[in-house]
């Protein structure tokens, strides 16, 4: 990662002599911009983005405090620091009320004034850190290591150690419930940016009407209901990981800012002209091939192949069916560790039903089915009775073989009867009009197996 930017202060004080004491006090630790007056500071504020703000209450040409009830609207998250003279108990009073994080009386002592610059900063770090912290609120959940063991897995694996140490972006493509943001967050997790945020947009589920302030942010008055300046996602998450799941979803005019933003790292608020710069890795998802939508036309080339430096592609549950074993494992431990109650096993039977299951929804389906049927299953160990939850996928009869056609039919068509009759056997078998007999041999053979319920 490039080493992040020193924190950027403005000085802003008519003496020259002030001014020069600021610079040797703080160059050799902070970017220091400088304005005597306050047309320089207003503009200088407006062009570019401060941290923090020393500024003289007295100007020839304006009002300290008329400047920093503006600058506090303008940016709420930058921190100034009033300088003055004179101390004026009224003045500090306003001061402190219109936003101001300190009130510094002339003459100072270095050290005093550092350990103020200091303390400001760490706050104003604080305010962007819970910021960020409030917007991911609704995402919170434990990770869970990716599972696998099958060779594409062991792929995916590898490319995520390979592309976490490089600076490229990453589009991972996949179906639905692949495990996308499992793969992003391991990149993140393992790469120079990991103690920094790491920032997801959900492209699908943001408005189109939304997705530019929700992004970029927006300033105060840009639009009805901005009532206050606010971040977007991308600045909450510099010098971090910025995450765009479901890319696919976004529209045309999004896609030309976005393509601008990975190129020129920095963008503008909506509503602003304050060119804000940017340093952030970018991740990208989506479950749609977007090659296939270039041709379409419904995404643009040049932001496709600007996402596409580092590709993954994460294969279906369909293509490594040998991690579902794994997979149901993994998930009763957790569900067990998260219950306090003991691991319920998964008889021979059952899983091989299982492994038949096409999970169209992938590892995300498997793993909500594995808390359904785990709550709801009292008993220490998961049956096929138990399956009932699982959608059985039936397959066209011209893609299997007659006797296996026939073979799944009845498996379906006895199992339903046999739930039907609570697993009574003498009932289920004269509903089938079979002898019981018959009904016994055809529950073994075809893996039906259950502690029968009581006769009549």
């Amino acid at each position: 990662m490039a080493p992040s930017e020193l924190p950027r202060i403005l000085v802003v004080d008519d003496e020259r002599g002030v001014r020069a004491s600021f610079n040797m006090m703080l160059k050799d630790d902070f970017t220091v911009l400088f304005a005597d007056s306050g047309k320089s500071a207003a503009e200088c504020f407006q062009q570019q983005a401060v941290d923090l703000v020393l500024l003289d209450i007295r100007l020839p040409d304006a009002d300290g405090l008329d400047l920093l009830a503006a600058f506090k609207e303008q940016d709420p998250s930058t921190e100034v620091i009033m300088i003055t003279a004179v101390k004026e108990i009224q003045s500090a009073v306003r001061a402190i009320k219109l936003g101001a994080y300190e009130y510094v009386v002339k003459p100072f002592g270095v050290e005093e004034v550092r350990t103020i610059i200091e303390r400001a900063l760490e706050k104003r770090r604080l305010v962007r850190e819970l910021a960020y912290l409030r917007t991911e609120l609704d995402r919170i959940r434990r990770f869970e290591h990716m599972v696998g063991r099958h060779p594409k897995m062991r792929a995916i694996f590898e490319m995520i150690a390979t592309f976490s140490r490089s600076e490229g972006t990453v589009l991972i493509q996949g179906e639905s419930g692949t495990g996308k943001e499992l793969v992003a967050r391991a990149i993140h997790k393992r790469g120079p940016r990991r103690a920094l945020p790491f920032v997801v947009v959900n492209c699908a589920a943001i408005p189109p009407t939304l997705m530019e302030s929700e992004i970029f942010g927006h300033v105060k008055g840009a639009f009805t209901g901005a009532n206050a300046t606010r971040s977007g996602k991308i600045e909450l998450a510099d010098n971090g990981t910025v995450f765009f799941d479901d890319i696919d979803s976004l529209d045309v005019n999004m896609q030309a800012k976005l393509l601008r933003v990975i190129q020129e790292r920095e963008f503008e608020r909506l509503g602003d002209t304050k060119v804000i710069h940017l340093d952030v890795r970018f991740l990208a998802s989506c479950n749609k091939p977007l090659d296939a939508l270039v041709e379409e036309g419904r995404f643009r080339e040049d932001l496709f192949y600007r996402l596409n430096v580092l590709p993954i592609h994460i294969p279906s549950l369909r293509e490594r069916k040998s991690d579902i074993p794994l997979l149901l494992d993994h998930f009763l431990e957790n569900f067990a560790r998260r219950t306090g109650t003991p691991v319920k096993q998964v008889t021979e039977t059952a899983l091989a039903m299982l492994m038949a299951y096409e999970w169209p929804g992938n590892v995300r389906e498997i793993q909500n089915f594995v808390e359904r049927v785990a709550t709801i299953n009292r008993g220490p160990v998961i049956d096929v009775a138990d399956l009932e939850p699982i959608p059985q996928k039936r397959m066209p009869a011209a893609e299997m073989p007659l006797k296996e056609a026939v073979t799944s039919f009845e498996r379906e068509f006895i199992g339903q009867t046999l739930r039907r009759c609570a697993y009574n056997q003498t009932r289920a078998a004269q509903q089938l009009g079979i002898h019981r007999n018959t009904l016994i041999a055809k529950i073994h053979d075809l893996g039906l197996d259950r502690k029968a319920g009581p006769e009549p």
